[in-house]
């Protein structure tokens, strides 16, 4: 296993914790706990940091070649097709997940919508971000409660 198999799993692993917390412990305190701090999306961030420092000529090469319109598309083909551009898009995707998934389980609770409308959004909040957001914005409507706070 090299450092970006190593890199995919633990940014993968760090919000598996967090995502099911929100997902079976949706109202328990550790979990509310866990989520009201930025640790939970923090493992894949400094995972992306540390792969963008490692190799950061391909960083400038992408910045450069993104001058030219016409092969932004290329530029982050060639990045993307390599293991360090795989290993950090992927740590981005999981940040990115997590933090929109917390919101909908934030908003879930702040509403107090049904309950499978809550897993509905975390589950594919996670594992598929457009279908979660679908479902979360399909059925969870109007503001919280006048004073409620999660």
């Amino acid at each position: 296993m090299d450092v970006y198999d190593l890199s995919f799993f633990l940014s993968t692993f760090w919000v598996g914790p967090f995502w099911i917390g929100m997902l079976l412990y949706s109202d328990h305190p550790k979990t509310h706990e866990a989520m009201s701090t930025p640790l939970f999306f923090l493992g894949p961030i400094l995972i992306w940091w540390g792969l963008m420092l490692s190799n950061p000529s391909s960083l400038i090469e992408f910045g450069m070649d993104s001058m030219n319109p016409t092969n932004i598309l290329g530029s982050l083909t060639e990045l993307l097709g390599t293991r360090g551009g795989a290993a950090a898009a992927w740590a981005h995707f999981v940040a990115g997940d997590i933090v929109v998934t917390r919101w909908m389980w934030k908003r879930c609770l702040e509403r107090a919508v049904d309950r499978w409308i809550l897993i509905s959004s975390v589950f594919f909040g996670v594992m598929l971000m457009p279908v979660g957001v679908a479902i979360h914005l399909a059925f969870v409507r109007g503001d919280p409660p006048h004073g409620s706070s999660v």
